[in-house]
């Protein structure tokens, strides 16, 4: 009775121990208290592109939010605008990815990720996302984000993330975007 009872108890805390069970949502950014002055709006001009655009930090249906609107031109060797925030310490070593919520109208964004390793402005690690019209939870693997190029290694490691950004990006369009919430599991 008492062999029974201990490996019930033990596949218990198997299951409760078991990393699918422990991954907890951790809460990066609700755009409620000064975002403004931890998100920063970047376009293309900074190397002679020709995209516009800009980021607010509004209020509505209870909750805080970013907005991203503008148009994205690839004239002049150019093609994004995004916002990117600074992190304040690097994620744990075990995040297994990040966590949004987003809205938009409909268009394809990503999220790009600098770390230690990226030292050049132009090198990231990038993986996309579709904002449909409704809010909704986008969840991005770490494992899902590809390097800009060869020189850095093939994925991010969450221990060395430095930034985050929500980015329009790649072709010409009209981007409009929504953020409420930025996070990792």
């Amino acid at each position: 009775m008492k062999l029974k009872i201990v490996l019930t108890v033990m596949a218990s805390l198997a299951v409760w121990a078991s990393p699918a069970v422990m991954a907890e949502d951790v809460l990066i950014e609700n755009f409620e208290s000064q975002p403004e002055s931890r998100w920063q709006f970047i376009a293309d001009t900074v190397m002679g592109g020709v995209s516009t655009g800009q980021v607010e930090f509004l209020q509505g249906e209870g909750n805080a939010y970013a907005h991203m609107t503008g148009r994205v031109s690839t004239k002049n060797n150019g093609g994004f605008i995004q916002f990117r925030m600074e992190l304040p310490a690097p994620l744990p070593k075990k995040a297994a990815g990040l966590r949004l919520i987003v809205r938009g109208n409909g268009q394809p964004y990503f999220v790009h990720l600098r770390t230690s390793g990226t030292l050049l402005p132009w090198q990231y690690y990038q993986a996309g996302f579709e904002a449909t019209q409704e809010w909704s939870e986008i969840r991005l693997p770490f494992t899902d984000f590809k390097a800009s190029g060869r020189i850095l290694r093939t994925k991010p490691k969450p221990g060395t993330l430095k930034s985050i950004g929500i980015v329009a990006f790649g072709r010409d369009h009209q981007a409009e975007i929504d953020v409420r919430e930025v996070g990792y599991y």
